[in-house]
């Protein structure tokens, strides 16, 4: 039997990220066929829908891991995801940078003296993404394909990281009341950024800019701050800010639900936001907290901050910690690779903040020994119910490792031979009691 697992996502993933998409189809849009260890694949670019409008096309950076249908995607550093150890992934955003989608097909078939369709250079480019993210030789079928491959291969330099499209930093503050709180600093490559205070914000409460003046926008490089009244009881707000942008070229895109990591190849003007909260009281402690995937650590970062009078006491993993007032503190909890985690830290004045999410940073490439069968199927996200996908004959491979059906042919398989069992024995009893 199959079964539907639980998806689990951060606390509050915009913190830490511009864009927020959902893969609807869990096969590729638009590619044609590749080889694999002698065994096909179909490869090319995936389109996700962006929370809010627009659209973005993508390339598998994770081959061995099955897509999810109607899965959440959020956009995240290199070091929260597969990239994370990669000595190469500036070499695929240089591919993404010189070929399809941002390159035409007539283009690069003109550099190579060769005819190139829309299909063709997909499933070449994802080849050569391939080559360098989960390290592995993938020949297009196509001949005018392959010598796009390798050139892309051979030419591709290492180039730096990408910014986020939005991100505040830091996403957590915390102060005293009757005085500004932050600052809270506005990273992005919009033109301008609009700023509001979440509606469940406490009566009084402002979000203002360094001259203490309310703010509705912001750009790159602005600093937020939340205003609260003197006097006001221990309490907390958040702020959003929210832009519409193009999204660098090269982002990461993962989903805590366990489907395959994307990396972007292309982009519409889309809608971006991002979430940072704050913390009040008189006095004692105040905490600030915030957490962060590190896949070089193999584990989630917790950083806690104390802007109180009085020592900050808490305890995670079945650990206890102490900040002291003035102070912060980061704490690397480890966590296995595939693993889910789900820390709870509670504080003073009814404070509590949970984190929530799976640590996946690994490709199945990345480990000593290469299969060029997927890695069994994951649970379906729940964000979308069940995972769809469809193979071809000959030994295909999972599309672009796309969900596969085979635990639920399996499933069925069982229930039939048992049923057919159960038949078999009614109709030697029935022939025993006739003879």
């Amino acid at each position: 039997m199959a079964t539907a697992g639980p998806a689990f996502a951060d606390d509050a993933p915009a913190n830490s990220s511009g864009v927020t998409a959902t893969l609807d189809n869990p096969g590729v849009s638009v590619g044609d066929k590749v080889v694999i260890d002698g065994a096909n694949e179909t490869a090319g670019l995936f389109e996700l829908k962006v929370d809010g409008g627009g659209s973005i096309k993508t390339y598998c950076i994770d081959l061995h891991n099955h897509t999810q249908a109607n899965t959440s995607y959020r956009e995240v550093t290199w070091a929260e995801s597969s990239l994370a150890h990669n000595n190469d992934a500036g070499k695929i955003r240089w591919i993404l940078e010189h070929s399809y989608p941002q390159v035409t097909p007539a283009s690069l078939g003109a550099n190579l003296n060769v005819t190139l369709t829309d299909a063709t250079a997909a499933a070449a480019t994802q080849a050569a993404i391939w080559h360098f993210s989960d390290h592995v030789d993938a020949v297009p079928k196509d001949e005018a394909g392959r010598k796009l491959t390798e050139y892309l291969e051979k030419s591709a330099a290492n180039v730096a990281e990408p910014s986020a499209s939005l991100s505040l930093g830091p996403a957590d503050v915390a102060g005293h009341p009757g005085e500004s709180i932050g600052p809270v600093t506005v990273s992005t490559n919009a033109a301008k950024a609009e700023v509001s205070l979440a509606p469940d914000a406490p009566q009084g409460v402002t979000v203002v800019g360094k001259d203490g003046k309310p703010v509705t926008s912001a750009v790159n490089g602005t600093q937020l701050f939340f205003k609260v009244p003197a006097g006001a009881q221990p309490g907390s707000a958040k702020l959003n800010v929210t832009a519409q942008t193009t999204v660098p070229i090269g982002r990461a895109f993962v989903s805590d639900s366990k489907s395959q990591t994307q990396i972007l190849a292309g982009t519409s003007t889309a809608s971006v936001g991002a979430v940072a909260s704050a913390n009040w009281a008189s006095k004692g402690a105040i905490p600030a907290l915030s957490a962060k995937k590190d896949c070089a650590k193999g584990g989630v970062d917790i950083t806690a901050g104390n802007k109180g009078d009085e020592a900050f006491a808490f305890e995670l993993a079945g650990q206890k910690h102490t900040v002291e007032a003035g102070k912060s503190e980061t704490v690397t909890v480890p966590v296995a690779e595939d693993q889910a985690y789900d820390f709870t830290i509670k504080g003073p004045n009814g404070f509590e903040k949970r984190f929530q999410g799976v640590l996946d940073c690994k490709t199945a490439g990345s480990t000593p020994t290469h299969s060029a069968t997927p890695t069994p199927k994951p649970s379906a996200a729940s964000a979308g119910g069940s995972t769809s996908g469809t193979h071809g004959g000959g030994g295909d491979l999972a599309e672009t490792g796309s969900s596969s059906s085979t635990p639920v042919i399996a499933g069925v398989a069982i229930a039939l031979v048992v049923l057919g069992g159960g038949a078999v024995f009614m109709l030697r009893r029935k022939n025993t009691a006739g003879h």
